[in-house]
């Protein structure tokens, strides 16, 4: 979106932040109050209407997110040019008139500390994984595993930040979505990593037939039919296949908690992400011990279990 293509009401309040506005701060501070009036939902990298014109602003200069609390006021009083003003009013136009999130419209998102390439083929990262990465599975997973497997890698953002990780490690990073792969290779590329991080396309396990990993996981579609409903505007941008279900969130989780042990080492790990869909858990999978997780830096939804436990379990089923 350009100023030629705003509506009359924002077309003013662009022009007018335009001619009148001068400073970093000025502007995010102007943007935090468009976001604010238009009651944006945030939740794909921010949670505030202030951190996401922040984060705007400082993408839009092409200047670190984290310069304005190293060098404080005298960064942010900084005056701009015109041409600098204009770019970050038409982004604060986009994100308004649009719904879309700031990640899409930009193409960057930051996972585990590091930047990523994202669009709508994708999923924009915000899991709890990163702090579970970060702390290398403790107290789970005892030593580095050799080979990793992330399941439903999307943008492969999990994929490459498990490769920084444990370095010695190879990744396959599986989707059944080719779009996605497209994406995360792009991603595999730009970390260098494309000698340690393999995109494979696969429906789940269809495709790794005689693999074995020390360590699986995955961030599945796990949103159940409720939830779909009843989703903001701005995740409508994401791609259905990545988010969707069924009716309790767990069609994908079934599949592979069942396949998973012949997959797993005998000293294996798996972790599943599926957010609200813990409620189902007990529903679908009566008695099956897992962990569930939680975080200092907040999330949920994310369960630990073993090899052996869901062999015994599924083999008690039989």
């Amino acid at each position: 979106l350009s100023l030629h293509d705003a509506l009359p009401i924002y077309k003013f309040y662009l022009e007018e932040a335009i001619e009148d506005l001068h400073s970093i701060l000025d502007m995010i501070r102007w943007a935090t109050s468009r976001f604010n009036d238009a009651a944006l939902y945030f939740g794909h990298g921010t949670d505030n209407a202030w951190d996401e014109a922040l984060s705007l602003t400082m993408q839009a200069l092409h200047l670190p997110h984290s310069l304005s609390e190293h060098v404080g006021d005298s960064m942010l009083s900084s005056r701009l040019t015109k041409s600098e003003r204009e770019k970050i009013a038409e982004l604060v136009l986009k994100r308004v008139q649009t719904r879309m999130p700031l990640p899409y419209i930009t193409n960057e998102a930051w996972f585990c500390g590091m930047p990523f390439y994202v669009d709508e083929r994708v999923l924009i990262p915000r899991s709890p994984f990163a702090e579970l990465i970060q702390n290398n599975f403790e107290p789970f997973v005892k030593e580095a595993p050799s080979h990793i497997l992330d399941m439903c890698t999307g943008g492969g953002c999990i994929a490459i930040a498990l490769a920084h990780a444990y370095p010695d490690s190879q990744v396959d990073a599986v989707d059944i979505s080719e779009d996605a792969l497209e994406v995360a290779d792009i991603n595999i590329q730009e970390h260098q990593l494309s000698h340690r991080v393999y995109p494979i396309h696969s429906d789940l396990f269809t495709n790794l037939t005689g693999q074995k990993y020390d360590l699986i996981v995955s961030n599945p579609p796990y949103v159940d039919a409720e939830d779909m409903a009843d989703l903001p505007d701005e995740y409508h941008h994401e791609p259905e296949l990545a988010l969707a279900a069924g009716d309790d969130g767990l069609e994908l989780v079934d599949i592979m908690l069942r396949e998973a042990p012949q997959y797993l080492t005998d000293n294996g790990w798996l972790f599943i992400e599926v957010g609200n869909s813990e409620v189902h858990m007990d529903t679908r999978f009566p008695g099956l011990e897992v962990i569930w997780l939680s975080f200092e830096n907040g999330g949920q939804g994310i369960f630990a279990v073993n090899s052996s436990t869901l062999k015994n379990y599924f083999n008690s089923k039989d």
